[in-house]
């Protein structure tokens, strides 16, 4: 997933609850979905920004180097303004970009 191409809001948004239970007719089963996606945005992008910064790391760095290395800084800092993960997974579900399915139904 791109996240530099998200359009998720950066601050907090107040949704329509009809809105956000309207595929699934359940607040609390959409909740769910929404929170499950979480999760897997948040490990995409820890993982994404461990690769990122073991590019820097070298295995004789000086306390010097630890401060010193802008490079890390301006990746760290990137990652800091992204929209948080739960605004991606909201936005995802809204624009209909998560596939899920009721297990327990028969269809």
């Amino acid at each position: 997933m791109d996240f530099k191409k998200t359009s998720a809001p950066l601050n907090t948004i107040t949704y329509d609850r009809n809105v956000v239970d309207s595929k699934t007719d359940n607040i609390y089963e959409a909740i769910s979905i929404i929170s499950k996606r979480t999760i897997q945005i948040n490990e995409d992008i820890k993982k994404e920004l461990i690769d990122k910064l073991e590019e820097f790391a070298s295995p004789t760095e000086s306390l010097d180097e630890i401060f010193e290395n802008k490079e890390q800084i301006e990746v760290s800092k990137f990652y800091e303004k992204l929209p948080k993960a739960h605004a991606m997974a909201i936005e995802n579900w809204l624009s209909e970009k998560i596939y899920f399915r009721n297990t327990e139904s028969k269809e």
